[in-house]
């Protein structure tokens, strides 16, 4: 399976950008202000998706989220999954700590295909990863049909007689 993806030249200045904006944010707020933008950031989790005959897989990274912060819904053929990393507060001796991980909601939308069984989904919560399989519908996975090669038909008749 080849997997597409969309060319975004700017995407690693955009990203530096990101980053600019937030160290000037972080350095001219005070530690209470700093903890809570870090609490009410937004994030969207990396996501691997994979399909093969019998079904469309999604792994979704959710490391240090409870499977009950994690809600997995479908509607009009749309697999929404939504979810919150709270940030922990932490006190330390020494006032310098370094956050480098999000904190937050996400949510993330993905339209499913015609050939996907919305009543067939099952998702599994494991070390960090979350995993929704999605059941194609029986129709829509390919059929081999086997060809007879050399094989003549022959025309059950009355033998040589008349034309007519």
């Amino acid at each position: 399976m080849t997997v597409l993806t969309r060319f975004y030249p700017y995407r690693e200045l955009n990203t530096l950008q990101e980053r600019v904006n937030r160290l000037f944010h972080e350095s001219f707020n005070s530690s209470a202000g700093r903890d809570e933008s870090l609490a009410t950031s937004n994030f969207a989790p990396a996501v691997d998706v994979y399909e093969d005959e019998h079904s469309v897989t999604l792994k979704i990274e959710v490391p240090g989220i409870d499977e009950k912060d994690i809600d997995v819904r479908i509607e009009n053929r749309t697999l929404t999954v939504h979810g919150e990393r709270k940030f922990e507060k932490e006190e330390k001796e020494e006032n310098y700590r370094r956050v480098e991980r999000q904190y937050g909601s996400f949510s993330r939308t993905f339209t499913l295909p015609n050939t996907v069984d919305t009543e067939s989904v099952s998702a599994d919560y494991e070390k960090g990863v979350l995993k929704i399989k999605l059941t194609k519908k029986a129709e829509a996975k390919p059929k081999q049909i086997k060809v007879n090669v050399g094989g003549e038909k022959t025309l059950e008749g009355k033998g040589p007689g008349k034309a007519a």
